[in-house]
């Protein structure tokens, strides 16, 4: 970023499955950097420490480590980033448990505040939460229902990509253009 001419409070990161978990720990280590994050059917920040406990975590085992600092040792305080959040319920890589403990990793209960009513886009029903941690983190969680491992929205000629539901890029841009960085 030092290298290039970039507005330091409009840095965001994204990425789906494997690249939301890098996004989720990037996020999570460099909130510095990130004026907010998105992931699209990712992994929670320290669920793994190798391959079975990732294969693990990707069918929906319980995190033994949700909360990480930088030297690997738990600790309590989370990013103050605001955080959106895709996942089908349907989907077969990654269980959707996933998309609830990334919530609970940036400090926000996705259990709480509200829930808007199931919409219908591109085929696919979705409910979006959106919610707000007791520091002020702003969050999303969209369900996408019956969608795959795979990002809604996108193209048919993609890999990974779902032409039904939501469009998960536009709604991240949306979202990152009302999340600047604050401090």
């Amino acid at each position: 970023m030092a290298s290039h001419s970039v507005d330091p409070k409009r840095v965001y990161i994204a990425g789906l499955s494997a690249g939301g978990a890098m996004a989720a720990i990037m996020a999570h280590t460099y909130p510095d950097l990130y004026a907010a994050a998105g992931i699209h059917s990712g992994l929670p920040v320290g669920c793994a420490h190798d391959l079975p406990s990732a294969l693990a975590a990707m069918r929906g085992g319980k995190s033994k480590a949700a909360k990480v600092s930088r030297g690997g040792v738990l600790e309590m305080e989370t990013p103050k980033r605001p955080l959106i959040v895709f996942h089908g319920d349907a989907d077969a890589t990654v269980h959707f448990s996933n998309a609830t403990e990334l919530m609970r990793n940036f400090g926000v209960e996705a259990s709480t505040q509200n829930q808007v009513p199931n919409g219908l886009e591109g085929g696919r029903r979705y409910t979006v939460k959106r919610l707000k941690s007791e520091s002020g983190v702003n969050a999303e969680l969209w369900t996408i229902h019956g969608a795959p491992h795979a990002w809604a929205g996108g193209s048919q000629r993609g890999s990974y990509t779902d032409p039904a539901g939501p469009n998960a890029s536009a709604e991240m841009v949306r979202f990152f253009l009302e999340h600047p960085r604050r401090h």
